[in-house]
């Protein structure tokens, strides 16, 4: 914590220097004041945080600046979640908690902890609610980044005003007042994948994670144009007027996903029933034209391929369906789409960042991989899904086939014999361009970055399909054809 600073007052003519103590003595002080603890804004949060993370029973959760305890108590009764209360003030708990720590041990507990510091103790989930505010400006960062590393995926909620108690001990306890796109820049200088986020009144929210390596969300072979174009594309598209995507509360509508692979046109019946029974049907690039020519209607379009060529995907444009166009994408793909339904969103490409943040007060950046289908899982689960069926996404050929419809694009790529070995062994053999290996690498690291976040079926006989439901692993490549 950062040493007690003077203030300067004035008693008559005389100056009087006021020292901030620590703020551990501060707060410390303030949880023996009644009018302190009678509010706890972590109460008001839980129901909204079990909406949006919908952890399973015994999840381990982090109550990042605890505070009396109550909020922490309830994440154990209403989400039967395994609760570490985690505090530098050790006199913050109320009395009938503390006394819990005893009783309910199993489910409940508490650590003394200064979260400028490295903490002790990791979890599936944080639940960090008015603790930022209170954090001098300088050691913010700092914050961030242990709470961001202790917990895979931490809910935050963060008071943008002044405070009201303050007044008790005469000192400022808001100490970092910063609007909601501040914080939000803060946690796209981590990379961080946001979920979901509002703004409520005088705070915002956000459900983030940064538990996310380097290939989960590369932008590796997403610039697949020169980057002076794509940087072009981008100060053209977002100057057009396009509806912007913005983060959705959690639900639980199923979404397929329709990928191209040669898989798909083996499963087309199923494809087909599924959306006569009202599932939502979001389609990869030319697997859109392809569900037209069978009379299958989408609900959605998605492009992030920067190329011209991506045009003649989005050419036919259907009542109801919404278009989810990237902005790095060549302007031609955008030509003809309807303003009321096309969306434009962007990747987390650093190229691209300065441009966006000359544009636009808030942003959300997309993370992903190298292709469209990674892409489009983090996406709509920050537009609030988390169920998602795919179909023709194999990440491999089928006989000799890398698509289940014409694409010249690709005719020529490398193919790369692959092994895959499950875990109780047992290896098996997939023909592979090298674009599908990546895809799949970076698929399992998607997985595991957002892990309960999403529910993943995966349809057909194709190398995504084989290691979800398998558990196996790649190798390294082991030779090419011509």
């Amino acid at each position: 914590m950062p040493t007690p600073s003077p203030q300067v007052g004035m008693i008559g003519h005389a100056p009087q220097v006021v020292v901030r103590p620590t703020e551990k003595a501060l707060y410390t002080d303030l949880w023996t004041r009644q009018e302190y603890r009678s509010v706890s804004p972590g109460e008001a949060c839980v129901e909204e945080f079990l909406r949006q993370a919908r952890p399973k029973k015994g999840a381990s959760v982090i109550d990042l600046g605890c505070g009396t305890g109550r909020a922490g108590l309830l994440l154990a009764v209403l989400g039967g979640l395994d609760v570490t209360l985690l505090d530098f003030a050790s006199n913050c708990l109320d009395d009938d908690i503390r006394a819990m720590l005893a009783t309910q041990a199993h489910t409940l507990r508490f650590i003394e902890a200064d979260l400028t510091k490295p903490l002790p103790v990791a979890a599936e989930y944080g639940f960090c609610v008015d603790t930022l505010e209170h954090i001098p400006l300088a050691q913010v960062d700092a914050v961030l980044d242990h709470c961001l590393r202790a917990c895979q995926h931490v809910f935050f909620q963060i008071a943008t005003g002044a405070d009201a108690c303050g007044a008790l001990v005469g000192h400022a306890l808001h100490l970092t007042q910063r609007p909601c796109g501040w914080w939000l820049q803060k946690f796209r200088d981590r990379d961080c994948a946001v979920h979901w986020s509002e703004i409520v009144g005088s705070h915002c929210r956000f459900y983030v994670t940064a538990w996310v390596d380097g290939q989960a969300v590369s932008d590796i072979g997403v610039l697949n144009a020169p980057e002076p174009q794509i940087l072009a594309n981008v100060k053209h598209n977002i100057a057009q007027g396009w509806l912007r995507v913005e983060p959705h509360p959690t639900n639980d509508v199923e979404v397929m996903i329709l990928g191209g692979g040669p898989s798909m046109a083996q499963c087309e019946e199923e494809i087909r029933q599924k959306r006569a029974d009202g599932v939502k049907l979001l389609t990869i690039n030319n697997s859109y034209n392809w569900c037209l020519d069978r009379g299958i209607i989408p609900s959605a379009l998605l492009i992030v391929d920067a190329r011209p060529f991506n045009a003649r995907f989005s050419r036919r444009v259907i009542e109801d369906c919404k278009y989810f166009i990237a902005s790095q994408c060549d302007p031609s793909v955008f030509e003809g789409l309807p303003k009321d339904r096309t969306y434009i969103w962007h990747t987390s490409a650093e190229a691209i960042r300065d441009v966006l943040d000359a544009q636009y007060d808030v942003w959300w950046g997309i993370p992903g991989g190298c292709t469209a289908l990674l892409r489009a899982i983090p996406l709509f689960r920050m537009l609030g899904f988390r169920k998602f069926i795919l179909y023709g996404v194999d990440s491999c050929l089928i006989g000799a086939q890398h698509h289940a419809y014409v694409q010249n694009e690709n005719d020529a790529e490398a193919t790369i014999s692959v092994i895959v070995n499950a875990p109780k062994g047992g290896g098996r053999i997939f023909q592979c361009h090298p674009w599908m290996i990546a895809q799949a690498q970076e698929f399992m690291n998607l997985i595991k970055v957002f892990g309960d976040e999403v529910e993943i079926a995966c349809y057909g006989d194709g190398l995504l399909a084989h290691i979800l439901t398998t558990g196996a692993v790649l190798e390294d490549e082991k030779g090419a054809n011509a």
